[in-house]
């Protein structure tokens, strides 16, 4: 026979779960692949496949991740890829794709045995993630992938990236059905890559916020109108941040409409990042987030897709991450 005690813990556990289930009615979605943690460039890069496990071991410890929907990235075909990169570029990539070994493509971007599948998994998470908010089966998606994407030019591998992640998502949309769609990049680095692949492409409003001067020292002189590139100087902390959001940002994208954001969620403007030199914390993440889903409510049917970029201080990147994760949950 239960104790009364007992059994007051056994429904107050079964209403736990029903209130689980019921908030994850429409799910956020989590999509990585095994693949990411395979490609390794070297034991001193930055960009190392802990990234992606400070992000899941935190997601864990902070109780977020039962809330998630988990899925596997497939691949992005070379179709898909050719919406925004050239196909003598994506056939470049694959013939330089070592047996065994390192391959550099620039100083700072190489290649392992792996990582033209991560590369290809990771572009195919966005698809992935486009699919699953267009569909409804998820509300938003947070793409756990490497390599990030946002330096890859349409022709050039460059900062980390070798495919353009977010840039073949935002085109996967236009070429479903939809006629507008924003790109919102708070990375540290400027994404000269999306910048690249969409100046003057009515249909896709970019607004980012970068330090300047810093990688890859660009960003100021694109005079497009759906470029909205605010430079911040060394030392910025939350209240410039969130002041470039409010002033520039929030404006322009009311006036675009997007029908889904797309977020470029780089965390190494974190005051730990050994990167970089802004100042933002976790608290800035989570308003930020908070911001764009309040557009995506009005606009986009509250449709996000979020895939990881830079952030390179474990620790702040798991914290940082964890944050804006959540937010997306509760959206």
């Amino acid at each position: 026979m239960r104790s009364p005690f007992g059994a007051r813990l056994a429904d107050e556990v079964a209403s736990l779960v029903a209130d689980s289930i019921e908030a994850n009615a429409v799910p956020t979605a989590y999509i990585t692949h095994p693949s990411f943690l395979l490609h390794d460039m070297g034991p001193y890069h930055p960009e190392c496949p802990d990234r992606l496990g400070a992000i899941g071991d935190r997601l864990i410890s902070a109780g977020l991740d039962p809330y998630l929907r988990h899925y596997s990235a497939p691949a992005a075909t070379d179709d898909q890829l050719a919406r925004v990169h050239s196909r003598e570029y994506i056939r470049l990539v694959e013939e330089e794709s070592p047996m065994t070994g390192l391959h550099f493509l620039d100083p700072d971007t190489a290649m392992n045995p792996h990582s033209l599948a991560a590369a290809r998994h990771a572009a195919g998470a966005v698809i992935l993630a486009t699919d699953l908010v267009l569909s409804r089966e998820c509300r938003n998606a947070f793409c756990a992938v490497r390599p990030p994407g946002h330096h890859a030019e349409p022709s050039r591998a460059m900062g980390f990236c070798l495919f353009n992640n977010v840039a073949v998502g935002a085109a996967h949309a236009l070429a479903n059905g939809l006629e507008r769609v924003a790109i919102v990049d708070f990375d540290v680095h400027h994404g000269n890559g999306t910048e690249a692949m969409f100046t003057d492409d009515s249909r896709v409003l970019m607004v980012s916020t970068f330090q300047h001067p810093l990688y890859p020292y660009c960003g100021l002189d694109n005079p497009s109108p759906n470029m909205v590139n605010i430079p911040l100087s060394a030392g910025t902390e939350g209240k410039g941040f969130r002041q470039a959001v409010t002033d520039k940002w929030l404006p322009a994208l009311e006036r675009h409409r997007p029908e889904l954001l797309f977020i470029s969620a780089g965390f190494d403007a974190h005051r730990e990042d050994p990167l970089a030199g802004l100042k933002l914390v976790e608290a800035d993440y989570a308003w930020v987030t908070r911001e764009l889903i309040g557009v995506a409510s009005r606009f986009a049917k509250n449709r996000i897709v979020s895939t990881l970029e830079g952030g390179y201080g474990l620790s702040a990147l798991g914290r940082s991450a964890a944050e804006h994760v959540r937010e997306l949950i509760a959206a």
